[in-house]
């Protein structure tokens, strides 16, 4: 017996770990009703890091079979529900597959869809704080800690050919463990990535620290563990030294946000330029609900910045 009910509304999912702290389950309403998706609803659907496949699977065979269950965006088991689903999907996107993640899931024509939004989403991100110009004007580097789908994502982004000079000197990605740097490696390889990468094993957070005090500066250091969001604590260590001049992103926006209480602490110190994750949020959310329901959302102007306001207006609720 399944144990997900039918939709009695048009419904979209947020397939995560703790999905009921999350900020969307305020902003969805009032995002549906600015957007005009009339009575359109969201539900979270929790599972724990790495869950049993058969998990991933019924969920993704529930919201394919229901008929007002309109997709999904998932989080956190982008990479896991993946591998355990990709057959079940009728149709999968180019970044999709070079990324072998699902953040979304979305339904036309009968067929089931896996979109890879991250991407875009982290790309949009990245490219509205750092200055343009400034990996070629400093020679900085790029430290992504945790080597799940979204440093797959922005690594990615970030190597593109299309920047020219402006890309990071070197990319570094660290992780607790050694499979998962294994196949950021792979998939750097087949997505022919010519920035050069270093693949580091860090079981502590001491050995990130390590990382961090010998990178350049004006280098990017990026928390893409989900610590201090899906589990409490950083990455990081209180004695870590981030470099001059640097820019510090935690793609988490909730939870105890340790990595950004770490970084604003030298901040004046070491002369940092400090981000949170709301922005990510807002572009990863808008990409999500365009696709699964079949709209045009603005990636920025006055109608992306309208959103934003009513999503910080919901946000405080």
């Amino acid at each position: 017996m399944s144990a997900y009910r039918p939709a009695t509304q048009p419904t979209l999912y947020f397939i995560g770990v703790t999905t009921t702290k999350s900020s969307i389950m305020r902003v969805f309403p009032a995002w549906a009703q600015h957007l005009g998706l009339k009575d359109a609803v969201i539900k979270g659907i929790d599972f724990p890091l790495h869950a049993d496949p058969g998990a991933y699977r019924e969920a993704v065979a529930f919201i394919k079979a229901d008929p007002l269950s309109m997709g999904a965006l998932v989080t956190t088991h982008k990479i896991d529900l993946y591998k355990a689903c990709r057959d079940m999907f009728e149709v999968t996107d180019t970044f999709a597959l070079r990324m072998e993640e699902t953040s979304c899931i979305s339904k036309q024509d009968g067929k089931l869809i896996c979109h890879a939004k991250d991407p875009i989403s982290s790309g949009l991100s990245l490219d509205g704080f750092i200055a343009k110009g400034h990996f070629e004007e400093t020679g900085a580097e790029l430290f992504s800690i945790g080597a799940g789908g979204s440093t797959i994502a922005l690594t990615w982004h970030m190597g593109r050919q299309e920047r020219g000079a402006d890309r990071p000197s070197r990319m570094i990605v660290s992780n607790r463990s050694q499979h998962r740097l294994d196949e950021i490696e792979r998939i750097h390889r087949e997505i022919g990535l010519t920035v050069p990468v270093d693949y580091v094993l860090a079981p502590t957070p001491a050995d990130n620290d390590a990382v961090t005090a010998a990178l350049k500066s004006g280098s990017v250091v990026i928390n893409a563990t989900g610590l201090g969001k899906d589990a409490p604590g950083s990455p990081l260590t209180n004695a870590v030294v981030f470099p001059d001049h640097g820019i510090v992103w935690d793609l988490n926006y909730r939870g105890d946000l340790v990595f950004l209480d770490q970084a604003r602490r030298q901040q004046a110190r070491r002369h940092l330029q400090i981000e949170d994750g709301w922005t990510y949020f807002i572009h990863g959310w808008t990409q999500v609900i365009a696709e699964v329901f079949h709209i045009d959302i603005p990636t920025s102007g006055p109608d992306f910045d309208k959103l934003g306001e009513i999503a910080i207006a919901a946000a405080k609720g």
